[in-house]
């Protein structure tokens, strides 16, 4: 995947002028160049971890399903500043300090990938492109039974079975439930298309 884009990249900088001290200064040397770069695995550089492979996969899974800072980090926003809650020690100590605005999405988008680039990547039998058929073969190779179909749920049912929250129960007063009275055309101006409000209590 590196190698691919690199190179696509040094051909697209090649095509556009873009490297005026480039020593390949022919078409025939550049595509030489590219002949022989591509005939040549690229193996990423990596050494064995001082404390194991075990402590980088325990560091690396708090971080697959995460987003860089939760909301529940997030303490308040104002003109100052973020106010941010961060750990102190590895005990679970809490403190909070104050970050800039500039500084914090400069933080931020630092967990952003790049265009083309996937935060998990499947490979062997989990790759999607054959996954559904290595996995029966599988399967059947190690007389296993075949997989049971997931049920679809809907996230409301969800969001109520696993956390006891109705996402259709009015946050105020807790007693009346949103119902749509109507739904709007999406507009610049609107980011939502429902209209709803509170039908109070039953």
């Amino acid at each position: 995947m590196f190698r691919s884009k690199f190179l696509d990249a040094l051909r697209r900088a090649s095509l556009a002028g873009e490297l005026p001290l480039d020593p390949a200064d022919t078409h025939a040397a550049r595509q030489t160049r590219l002949r022989e770069l591509t005939r040549h695995d690229w193996v990423v550089y990596a050494k064995t971890p001082l404390a194991g492979p075990e402590v980088v996969l325990d560091y690396l899974s708090r971080y697959t399903h995460r987003v860089a800072v939760s909301n529940e980090r997030i303490v308040g926003i104002d003109t100052t500043g973020v106010l941010l809650r961060v750990r102190t020690d590895a005990h679970g100590g809490k403190r909070t300090t104050v970050i800039d605005g500039q500084t914090f999405i400069a933080r931020f988008l630092q967990h952003v990938l790049p265009p083309g680039f996937k935060r998990i990547r499947h490979y062997g039998l989990l790759s999607p492109a054959l996954k559904a058929e290595k996995l029966a073969a599988a399967r059947a190779a190690l007389a296993m039974p075949a997989a049971n179909e997931q049920a679809c749920e809907e996230a409301a049912a969800f969001l109520k079975r696993v956390a006891g929250i109705d996402s259709s129960c009015c946050p105020p007063c807790h007693l009346g439930h949103w119902r749509t009275i109507e739904v709007l055309r999406a507009t610049t101006h609107s980011r939502h298309g429902d209209a709803a409000h509170c039908t109070g209590p039953p």
